[in-house]
């Protein structure tokens, strides 16, 4: 291709070795997508309508829940409408938008999740102490500076990239735009990026990861402590979902970006990136769902005053 400073798309090379499954895998992503927006969008509606889940721990889930259904809109649409086009592609303002709400999504995300490590630390090991701690202001201070962490980051990376001289190819091995993928495409001087990439990795990545870490240590020493069964039992049902949304999570995004450049074909590159950024999303409320007695009695009220109306009508 020839050298030129500005790129209008990009070409997206993801499920693109298989052109005889497009059909197939447009119906499974519209399936998982369809599961996500409606399961996170159910969360929400349930936070929202029903008193008994009006408590931080509810509070901040419904902005994860708000996130998971963000982040796949920002990805899942564009990908859907490729399978049916001959070249798949996105726009260079498509392509940076795209970057800015996914690192938004994804950086916000990770602080809240640490956020939400925080709130159960206190529920388990300062429980009188509980209502006065995680008073709704601070709660909302908490939610306030997990946004402007997610919009710092992104905004510092889009600035940066969008400074890019994209010169080398104009195509992308995955079916989303990414920064290290821009980065391997430019002909400019990378460096600052590269730099702020890792101090970003640092800041909003493993910090929030430690912190999360520490706290749940904290949380099951408190826990191994309590000297009924019954009462270790239920103070580990109220952080159970949280602590396998942060396992999924935080597993599927070291494997995705902390892997060897080289050495993974673009099936298993497209796989990997898939479970992290599609299937993780779509887990997070049948985790809250399946596991969390408060939600599934909410969801069974819901039901049944729905039925009532229904029979009435």
């Amino acid at each position: 291709m020839e050298n030129r400073s500005f790129i209008e798309e990009f070409v997206f090379l993801g499920f693109s070795n298989h052109p005889d499954l497009q059909v197939l895998f447009f119906l499974v992503f519209l399936a998982i997508y369809t599961i996500t927006v409606v399961g996170n969008a159910l969360i929400l509606t349930l936070i929202r309508t029903d008193p008994a889940l009006h408590t931080p721990m509810y509070y901040f889930l419904s902005i994860l829940s708000f996130l998971d259904i963000f982040y796949t809109s920002a990805t899942v649409p564009v990908m859907l409408a490729n399978f049916f086009r001959p070249s798949k592609t996105i726009s260079y303002a498509g392509c940076i938008s795209q970057l800015f709400f996914l690192i938004t999504c994804a950086g916000t995300e990770c602080v809240l999740l640490a956020v939400m490590a925080y709130d159960r630390f206190v529920a388990i090991c300062s429980p009188l102490h509980y209502t006065s701690i995680m008073s709704k202001s601070v709660c909302m201070k908490l939610a306030v500076f997990s946004w402007l962490c997610g919009l710092t980051n992104s905004l510092v990376h889009t600035l940066l990239t969008s400074s890019l001289t994209i010169c080398k190819s104009d195509q992308l091995s995955h079916f989303f735009c990414d920064v290290p993928l821009l980065l391997k495409l430019s002909c400019s001087d990378i460096y600052i990026n590269e730099v702020v990439l890792h101090l970003a990795s640092a800041l909003i990545g493993l910090s929030p990861c430690l912190f999360t870490l520490v706290s749940y240590v904290r949380i099951i020493s408190a826990i191994l402590k309590i000297s009924s069964s019954k009462g270790r039992a239920k103070a580990f049902s109220t952080c159970a979902s949280h602590l396998i949304v942060v396992i999924i999570f935080y597993g599927t995004a070291n494997f995705n970006y902390n892997r060897p450049s080289s050495g993974y074909s673009l099936d298993i590159d497209t796989l990997v990136s898939s479970l992290y950024c599609i299937v993780t999303p779509m887990l997070n409320p049948i985790i809250y769902s399946l596991r969390n007695k408060e939600v599934k009695a909410s969801l069974m009220k819901m039901g049944k005053k729905y039925f009532s109306s229904s029979v009435r009508v």
